[in-house]
Order: C-alpha cells, then sequence, then structure tokens
C-alpha cells in the first residue's frame, strides 16, 4: 500500500470513529504531535486521543491535497466536528507524516480555526 493510500485509511478511519483502523496504520512508538495543544508518544497514548472528550460525534475530514516526498507526506484539509460546550470546530490542517516502512511513525499537526470575516 503507498503512503497517501494509508494516510486516507488512516482518515478514513477518524470518519468512522474506528480506532482499530487507525491504530493499525501506526507503529508502535508512533509519535503525535499537535504544534501548540500536545505531545503523545506510542500507540495506548494516541488511542486516549483519538476521541477527545472535549468533543462529541465523528468529525467531518476533508482531504484537500497530498504532496508525498521519501518517506514523508503532507496533508492538508479541513475537519468539523461539534464540541460539547456547543462550539463548533471549524478548522484547518496541516499534518506532516513520517513513514517507518508502511506505517506512521511520526504525525506532526498544525491546526488553524476558520473565523468568519
Amino acid at each position: 500500500m503507498s503512503n497517501k493510500k494509508v494516510i486516507e485509511n488512516y482518515m478514513e478511519g477518524f470518519r468512522k470513529g474506528d480506532h482499530g483502523q487507525i491504530l493499525s496504520c501506526l507503529t508502535d512508538n508512533v509519535v503525535w504531535e499537535m504544534s501548540g495543544l500536545f505531545y503523545k508518544v506510542g500507540k495506548e497514548a494516541f488511542d486516549k486521543e483519538i476521541e477527545n472528550d472535549a468533543f462529541t460525534g465523528k468529525p467531518k475530514i476533508t482531504l484537500i491535497r497530498m504532496v508525498e516526498e521519501g518517506n514523508i507526506v503532507v496533508a492538508e484539509g479541513s475537519v468539523t466536528c461539534q464540541m460539547k460546550n456547543g462550539e463548533l470546530l471549524d478548522a484547518m490542517f496541516c499534518d506532516v507524516f513520517h513513514f517507518e516502512g508502511d506505517k506512521i511513525k511520526q504525525l506532526t499537526g498544525y491546526l488553524m480555526q476558520n473565523k468568519q470575516l
């Protein structure tokens, strides 16, 4: 499976709320960093963050583009999800995935809330 296909499978797992599908895309010692928000190491820590307590329901994720070079894939897209406090997360993301073989070994994510002008 190509690295881009792994990312598509990973994103589909989030859309469905399928922890097993998401975790199958990761190395055991995966590192997940959301710039300015959190830093997680290992599948167990990753699994606990998949359904963050601040949110309800499943996210709507739209991939806009992916660029692959060597063992790195950069994915750009949008995400919306209902928050438990009543607000809506409506954001753009840019995720940088580092691969080891056919698994994600590191993910650095950048998230920016869309704002009405």
